[in-house]
């Protein structure tokens, strides 16, 4: 079973079975962005505080950050993005996802929305 929570700038984070987190970016984050054209990933090894910038996004409408939604330390990116952005587009919470980390504290995660709260608070966006 999988734990997947959420933050207010559309981050998603799924805990994995292994103990690791994915994270990547909301379905509605991507249908706001429209097609994404670029993606810069953070580099394997990097050590991220929460909130620290992530990687950088380029759509046809906007330019962008992800921010690490809890500290971690990089271990792996998703390489197919640098050839193929717009997998973000067509599957944002399975085949589209950033980056996966291993958490510092894991307690942290607790802190962010569950899905139903999300739900709520983009339904609350209009």
């Amino acid at each position: 079973m999988t734990t997947t929570r959420y933050t207010q700038d559309h981050e998603w984070l799924r805990i994995e079975a292994d103990g690791l987190v994915t994270v990547g970016i909301t379905d509605f984050a991507q249908s706001q962005l429209g097609d994404l054209v670029f993606i810069q990933l953070p580099e394997v090894g990097a050590n991220l505080g929460k909130g620290d910038e992530a990687a950088v996004i380029e759509s046809v409408k906007t330019a962008g950050e992800i921010n690490m939604p809890v500290a971690g330390n990089v271990v792996e990116v998703n390489a197919v993005l640098a050839d193929e952005p717009g997998t973000v587009n067509e599957d944002p919470q399975g085949e589209g996802w950033f980056f996966r980390a291993k958490v510092e504290d894991v307690a942290a995660i607790n802190a962010l929305m569950d899905e139903a709260a999300y739900k709520a608070y983009i339904a609350d966006l209009g």
